[in-house]
């Protein structure tokens, strides 16, 4: 009991370490249209909209992306950014210049699973939780939703909607980080040898 009690929190803390390194360090994990342009992390969407809507300061906010741009220049081969140049090459539509669209309302569930994904990430490497878990989901089916639409309408374009294989990585880390999920997979597959044993 003890043992898999160890298993089921080592497991959960580095699953939770792994979902937040792919938060933080922005790997893609879909493309889809957002006030950035294109955004293909949770982070970016969250923080396209929290300039846009001016919920909280520029400079706190893309000090948050400052992580990925190191990452994707290592990644690219590139020479690494410096912090004033990467602050000042973020352009992100005010909401003043660029009202709330159609789009932007249809990809509510998109937005609202970016949020929580982040802020998930954040709250995972204190007290992991389904917040992460939920986010991820939620980004999935809104983007899902989206290609069925576009798909059914016809009006499936080449910026297109799209989930990367990464995701996966995403969901699974995501879905690991809940101890209590963890502890439940090691006690059934306890009780299976029991089970077996009663029926020989």
């Amino acid at each position: 009991m003890g043992s898999s009690k160890k298993w089921a929190n080592t497991i959960s803390t580095v699953a939770s370490s792994i979902y937040f390194l792919v938060i933080i360090l922005q790997i893609p994990l879909f493309r889809v249209p957002c006030r950035a342009g294109i955004c293909r992390t949770p982070l970016e969407v969250t923080s396209s909209h929290l300039i846009a809507t001016e919920l909280f300061p520029p400079i706190a906010v893309k000090a948050l992306l400052y992580p990925g741009a190191i990452a994707n220049a290592f990644f690219n081969d590139n020479a690494i950014p410096t912090y004033n140049d990467f602050r000042n090459s973020l352009k992100f539509a005010p909401l003043n210049s660029a009202p709330v669209t159609f789009d932007d309302l249809q990809r509510l569930e998109v937005l609202a699973g970016s949020y929580l994904s982040v802020i998930g990430a954040f709250v995972g490497l204190v007290k992991p939780g389904r917040m992460s878990l939920f986010g991820t989901l939620l980004v999935m089916w809104g983007l899902a939703r989206e290609v069925i639409l576009r798909k059914s309408a016809h009006v499936y374009s080449g910026k297109a909607i799209y989930i990367h294989p990464a995701m996966s990585i995403a969901l699974v880390s995501a879905f690991l980080s809940i101890r209590k999920d963890v502890r439940k997979i090691f006690r059934s597959r306890k009780s299976q040898p029991v089970m077996k044993s009663k029926l020989v």
